[in-house]
């Protein structure tokens, strides 16, 4: 069983859900719950989630950060349990906390304007 950190799981999402605009202090949060359910663990058993943390995990399936499976089990009455597992895409989370930027930090990225307007258009009421 491959497990990942809670700051490989932080990593990955601020370099996958931070460059669509999600806040730093959200994807970290967001980490901080999603790992409330695996723990140690890199399945979770989907009934013990609500509805909007179901909603969660279908958003986190569609960015590549989960995956579910299913298993069957025939009870003593001749019924038979379908159990519904989500995973932790422990590769693909440790691929994504490893993504390098693109070498342009946010200031470099920023267009320079200010710098050509002369100090004395700064000055107020004189």
């Amino acid at each position: 069983m491959k497990l990942v950190t809670i700051e490989e799981v932080r990593l990955a999402f601020r370099n996958t859900l931070g460059k669509k605009g999600m806040l730093e202090s959200d994807t970290d949060q967001l980490a901080d719950y999603l790992m409330g359910f695996f723990g140690f663990s890199e399945e979770a058993i989907d009934n013990c989630l609500s509805k909007d943390d179901r909603d969660i995990f279908y958003m986190l399936e569609e960015e590549g950060f989960l995956t579910t499976r299913q298993e069957e089990v025939h009870l003593e009455h001749g019924k038979m349990w379908r159990i519904h597992y989500w995973i932790l895409k422990t590769d693909q989370i440790q691929r994504m906390a490893q993504q390098q930027d693109d070498g342009i930090s946010e200031t470099e990225e920023m267009p320079m304007c200010y710098e050509e307007v002369p100090d004395d258009c700064w000055q107020r009421g004189k």
